[in-house]
């Protein structure tokens, strides 16, 4: 090696006198070269890759070849030392870990070094921030003495702002560049500091940073490189308004990047408009799910939901797991802390109504496996990297295909595996359709004796692991008031959250009505050699729930041969004929009576009523209700004795003391 150096040195000042310009070899060879000259002296600044290059020409033909052969090998493995990087960003990758680039990463980062702006999408976790702060730090080089930051990198929220402040630091510890957080919830008086400190770059959240701007009167005019961070996370929650603001703000001469999981219509008109002739890269993984994955959806009831949590937190996932588990409002999440902890599982929470504080203490205590469940809503769905993510579960199955894949992206990240369960009630089985429609996949229903490890299978609980988990749970409730009022507040929470969830596709509506679920088998994960049986229980249930009679009360056994039917069915008819016989004397003595002036009532009795009183007389007696079993008085009694006690009730007031309610008329004060 150190004759082989001598001699390239020596060709390389022979070069130099003749004057001939370098004959740069069409491979890229000079890459590899000055690989093998960084080995021997690594870190010196004089060993640059075009000096490496210009003696390429004039090596022997054989070792030509096998730097040409070496270097297409190492193109082919797309290490970061191809791009070109300089010593301090180069040492900040290897410093971190990193070997070889993602495929988002090896596909934008050597266009942003040249300066394009840039829409990128990929997958949540397919390493995007690395790919836009290695360029960052690339441009930016070193510290300035100017005023102002010349980076820009703004989150949707400021758990994944804390986050890539984390990262930036870690990634750029050798290029000396000062960093600044700008998030809601922190003292203005410490961000004012920190701006004023001159920081190369600003991470923050779009509501603060225009407050800061307004209040600072704050310049970004010699900002060079903006990112907007989960983009369409930033349109979704509303920061459309403050990024135009922003945008306005900042200098023509700009270099802008978006970095999305998706690309939705809003997005594009507002790339349109910040962007000058951006570049798409869309690595088409969005509707697909990390091979690592593994999925497992289990159909129960609402209310047997709380009990199938505890079953997967204490059975199925392993104690040294971490696990998020994903709720539809604030509420569930208060309720499902409180069961957890009353059941003897720790776990932390966020939700978005969290004061700030509360959100650093529960995250750090899930970061540093305090805790190893994590309940959150969807505000975390997104940007939160936790390296050693196990498993993630959907308590509520989510309404949008494209929300399911950011819950799931927490886990299976960087080569790991992970699991995903989907606790999925009635109503929320549309959804599951909508879900396998949109990553192009058939739904799997469990059948009887699958294997354990099959993935993506739908299947049922059994009721055994159900009423165990419940006995304990009815247990709880009854010892706890806060936890029957939280159980209330959260139900009636996830009535208002029904009434603004979007609704399924109308096509997973119809193949839901057209799919027997009753013949669904256990789920594997949980048959544990009780196939069999527990399918035999779960159908029977299921009959008795889908009975239908096909009769009233009324006309149950109407044509059974037995005695007891028989005495029913004779009964009954007799009742009918004697009512029917009731209905036409009714209706010949109001025929009659048309006919007939009526005459003026007298107080004796009349001696020669007609037949027709007389059989109405004895069909009231007939007519009579029967409960229980007992006679009770006739009807007509009830309505014979109502005029003669309204005829005996006496004055209802006494006139020297009434005082009465209203003025008194003319007639009042006459008498």
């Amino acid at each position: 090696m150190a004759q082989r150096k001598k001699k390239l040195t020596k060709k390389r000042r022979h070069t130099a006198t003749n004057g001939r310009e370098p004959d740069l070899d069409s491979d890229g060879g000079e890459f590899e070269l000055a690989a093998q000259m960084k080995d021997d002296a690594p870190g010196k600044k004089s060993l640059r890759f075009p000096a490496a290059s210009e003696c390429l020409s004039d090596v022997e033909p054989d070792t030509r070849e096998l730097v040409r052969a070496q270097n297409k090998k190492k193109k082919k493995s797309g290490g970061f030392q191809s791009m070109g990087l300089s010593y301090p960003v180069y040492k900040g990758v290897m410093k971190k870990g990193y070997k070889v680039p993602t495929p988002i990463q090896r596909k934008t980062i050597p266009v942003i070094l040249d300066g394009k702006d840039v829409v990128a999408m990929a997958r949540t976790g397919s390493g995007k921030t690395a790919a836009f702060l290695v360029p960052m730090f690339e441009r930016l080089k070193a510290p300035q003495a100017q005023t102002g930051a010349r980076a820009l990198i703004l989150t949707p929220t400021r758990e994944l702002a804390l986050q890539t402040m984390k990262f930036t630091k870690e990634l750029g510890k050798f290029t000396g560049l000062k960093t600044a957080l700008i998030l809601g919830g922190d003292r203005m008086d410490d961000q004012f500091a920190a701006l004023h400190e001159n920081p190369d770059i600003i991470i923050g959240t779009p509501g603060r940073l225009m407050h800061v701007v307004m209040e600072m009167n704050l310049k970004l005019q010699s900002v060079e490189y903006v990112v907007f961070d989960e983009a369409d996370r930033l349109f979704e929650m509303g920061f459309a308004e403050q990024l135009q603001e922003i945008i306005r703000r900042l200098p023509d001469t700009r270099q802008t990047l978006l970095f999305s999981a998706t690309l939705p219509k809003l997005l594009v008109e507002f790339a349109r408009a910040g962007l000058t002739e951006p570049v798409l890269i869309r690595l088409d993984v969005d509707t697909k799910l990390s091979d690592q994955l593994k999925l497992a959806f289990f159909h129960l009831r609402m209310d047997d939901k709380p009990a199938l949590l505890l079953h997967l937190l204490r059975n199925v996932v392993k104690p040294q797991e971490q696990t998020v588990v994903f709720a539809a409002t604030k509420h569930h999440v208060e309720y499902l802390k409180e069961l957890l902890t009353a059941e003897g599982v720790d776990c932390a929470y966020i939700y978005s109504a969290l004061d700030q504080t509360a959100r650093k203490i529960n995250i750090g205590r899930f970061v540093h496996r305090k805790a190893m469940v994590l309940l959150v809503t969807d505000v975390a769905a997104r940007g939160i990297d936790i390296p050693l993510l196990d498993n993630v579960i959907n308590y509520n199955f989510p309404s949008k295909a494209k929300l399911f894949l950011h819950r799931v992206g927490r886990v299976a990240r960087a080569g790991r595996s992970g699991t995903a369960y989907s606790l999925v009630c009635s109503d929320e089985v549309p959804y599951v359709y909508d879900l396998h429609l949109f990553l192009g996949r058939p739904i799997q229903l469990a059948v009887p004796d699958q294997p354990q490890d099959a993935d993506g299978v739908f299947g049922r609980v059994p009721q055994s692991i159900l009423d165990d988990e419940d006995s304990l749970l009815i247990t709880a409730h009854q010892n706890s008031l806060e936890l029957r009022n939280l159980q209330r507040v959260a139900e009636n929470a996830y009535k208002q959250y029904l009434k603004s969830r979007p609704g399924p596709s109308p096509e997973s509506i119809k193949r839901v009505k057209n799919t027997d679920l009753s013949g669904m088998a256990v789920h594997p994960l949980l048959g544990s050699g009780l196939e069999k049986m527990e399918l035999d229980r779960l159908q029977m249930v299921d009959s008795i729930k889908s009975y239908k009679s096909k009769a009233t009360i009324f006309e149950i056994n109407s044509n059974s041969k037995t005695t007891a039917s028989e005495v029913m069915r004779a009964k009954r008819n007799r009742d009918t004929r004697l009512v029917d016989r009731f209905q036409r004397a009714r209706e010949d003595r109001a025929a009659e009576g048309q006919l007939t002036q009526p005459a003026p009532p007298s107080s004796a009795p009349s001696a020669d009523r007609g037949d027709s009183e007389e059989e109405e007389e004895d069909f009231q007696g007939v007519f009579f209700e029967v409960v229980g079993g007992k006679r009770k008085k006739p009807l007509g009694e009830e309505e014979a004795a109502e005029p003669k006690r309204k005829k005996n009730r006496g004055p209802t007031r006494d006139e020297e003391f009434y005082i009465p309610i209203g003025p008194k008329t003319s007639t009042q004060r006459e008498g």
